[in-house]
């Protein structure tokens, strides 16, 4: 449990740190807005196109020894990060924490549900997603003095120091795999290049929209997906078994509800660092004390959902969670450059509450709809859930970006413009964010299950 929650911890520390970071490296490198958002889509990317197949793997091979390379992976890019010299270079980098982040993110659950009971399913995962929004609650307040006292680059060095630790603990204490069982076999690759390819087509397309190689890029990303999904449904031994979307409700509609809050809520703490030190004028370190609002929520109220969810039906709570976070992005879409600070707190405090209602008791259905063998792939489902939803919610961020500021910096994008941005971008947030309502609400009922 303390070894799954420290890397919890570790990764959303780091993302959440270097978001309060983005205008220091935008004015280290001369970035211009679309360029600095790759800085965080790169990792989100990374993580996206490999959290199925690790899952996948994992529970082929064993999760715990994926887990550890993980953890490796993730402190030798957190290092290389410090010492980028270019922003193309620093992208690199961050991509390759994004594979580390895979490993760790996708086995980090999976460890948990198979190692305790499963009426405590609810509340170990519940604390595990407390130590994730601690590091988020954490991290814009410890960003924004590192940027301030040593610069944006000491934030990766903290990072992996953090790393470091963690890999020797993991080693020490987390034990070996039991061997487990179709080890010799072995999944699809051909459906996952397919995969692969199709997410980073999305995602590259979108960024040069409204060209005619945007829009031809984001026509060969659907056609990739599609053809994945068209070989994993006909593969004996697929990355992502699609049965489970397609005869299991209470998998798909939990999942589908993942994907759309993720992808309704992720760009607020982005949208809103920019908006704090642009339009407010406050410090990297002023920015950061106000965003973590938000996360405290989040870690405090997540064990609680995640002990109520093992009591009651999950979809009650997630869905009052939902519901609770759309109202809140609807309100920062009223965001002027008079809006006082203890309202924007008073938002972030309130969202931050229906986040954790809905993560814990969501993540518990999702684990509890599945095998035993299959929690290494329901793991990762949930996994990528989250992680394709914040870069679609990264996604519409760079769209009005793109679509408003052309190759402009942030700094250099006049006032009311900006706004113009950050209140369409939270118009669609919200409104995605009703679809998530429906979802949460109409999967249906989980059988409870009892451990001896």
């Amino acid at each position: 449990m303390a070894i799954v929650a420290v890397t919890s911890f570790m990764g959303t520390f780091l993302f959440s740190s270097i978001t309060i970071a983005l205008p220091a490296i935008e004015k280290s490198f001369g970035l211009d807005a679309v360029t600095l958002s790759w800085v965080v889509t790169a990792f989100l990317l990374a993580t996206a196109m490999f959290l199925l197949p690790v899952g996948r793997w994992g529970d082929l091979t064993g999760i715990r020894r994926l887990f550890k390379v993980g953890v490796i992976i993730f402190t030798l890019s957190s290092l290389l990060c410090g010492f980028a010299v270019s922003g193309p270079w620093l992208i690199i980098f961050r991509y390759f924490q994004g594979i580390g982040a895979a490993f760790t993110t996708t086995t980090g659950p999976a460890i948990l549900v198979s190692n305790f009971l499963p009426q405590y399913r609810g509340r170990v995962l519940g604390i595990s997603v407390s130590a994730v929004y601690l590091g988020l609650a954490f991290g814009p307040f410890a960003g924004g003095f590192l940027t301030q006292a040593m610069g944006w680059r000491s934030i990766f060095f903290v990072a992996s120091a953090l790393g470091v630790i963690t890999t020797i603990i993991a080693f020490l204490f987390l034990g070996k795999d039991e061997h487990p069982e179709g080890k010799s076999k072995k999944p699809n690759l051909l459906g996952t290049v397919f995969y692969m390819f199709g997410l980073v087509a999305l995602l590259y397309g979108s960024s040069h929209i409204p060209g005619i190689a945007g829009w031809l890029m984001l026509g060969a990303g659907v056609l990739a997906l599609m053809m994945f999904w068209f070989f994993e449904s006909k593969s004996s031994m697929p990355v992502i078994e699609t049965k489970l979307f397609t005869h299991n409700r209470l998998f798909a509609y939990s999942n589908l509800a993942a994907l759309i809050n993720y992808s309704a809520t992720f760009a607020i703490v982005f949208l809103l660092s920019l908006y704090l030190q642009k339009i407010q004028g406050l410090s990297p370190r002023e920015a950061g004390t106000i965003l973590v609002a938000q996360p405290i929520m989040m870690a405090i109220f997540s064990p609680i959902a995640g002990r109520l969810s093992d009591r009651m039906q999950p979809r009650y709570l997630s869905t009052l969670g939902m519901t609770m976070c759309t109202l809140g992005l609807a309100s920062f879409a009223f965001l002027s450059a008079t809006t006082p600070i203890w309202t924007i707190v008073i938002i972030l405090l309130w969202v931050g509450v229906g986040f954790a209602l809905f993560s814990s008791p969501n993540m518990n259905t999702i684990m509890s709809s599945v095998n035993k063998n299959q929690y290494g792939l329901a793991s990762g489902s949930a996994s990528t859930m989250r992680v394709l939803g914040q870069i679609i919610s990264m996604t519409i961020a760079t769209l009005f970006f793109a679509g408003l500021f052309g190759n402009q910096t942030v700094e250099a994008v006049p006032d009311p413009l900006f706004l113009t941005a950050v209140k369409w971008g939270f118009i669609s947030f919200s409104i995605l964010s009703i679809a998530g309502i429906y979802f949460s609400y109409t999967r249906g009922k989980i059988k409870r299950e009892t451990g001896s």
